[in-house]
């Protein structure tokens, strides 16, 4: 048989392919054509290296200058690491449980949920960014309160000490 090959190529025409080979089925159509010529594409559940990329970019997205930084101020590395972390574990936990704990039946499914994945991943990386930025807020305005508290006292206490 692989001494057809180099025959049926130079004749410019493929040998048979034998009985009962995958080879020898009648095309599918529409989408079953497609998954049948994918049988091994897989959208969800992510791999951990897709998962890890996610938690990459977030820690980027927090920690670096970017439109979410600018507005709601930068998150310092370490603490972006471990917050990107926490919010693509629940992001994937709650898209996982919304696919009810099964692998999706079809590519179309499968999409769906990586939808929900990753709209799950933006809703809680905008709620965190918020939450960290009103946090930060009332304590940027105590301590501004503070330093004025504390330049108001001195100066009466320096007048006083001048007047002696």
């Amino acid at each position: 048989m692989a001494e057809d090959a180099p025959n049926a190529a130079a004749e410019g025409t493929q040998p048979a392919p034998p009985e009962g080979s995958a080879d020898a089925a009648p095309p599918a159509s529409g989408a079953k054509a497609a998954e049948a010529l994918l049988p091994s594409l897989s959208i969800w559940p992510p791999s951990q290296r897709t998962r890890d990329a996610v938690v990459r970019r977030l820690v980027q997205t927090l920690a670096a200058p970017s439109v979410l930084s600018q507005r709601y101020g930068a998150v310092p590395e370490p603490e972006a690491e471990r917050a990107a972390a926490a919010v693509e574990a629940e992001a994937f936990a709650a898209a996982s449980e919304s696919a009810a704990g099964a692998s999706p039946a079809s590519v179309e499914e499968g999409i769906e949920v990586l939808q929900a994945y990753s709209k799950e991943v933006s809703r809680r990386l905008l709620e965190l960014a918020k939450s960290r930025s009103a946090a930060a807020a009332p304590a940027a305005e105590a301590s501004a309160q503070e330093s004025e508290g504390s330049s108001v006292t001195a100066a009466p206490a320096e007048a006083a000490a001048s007047e002696e």
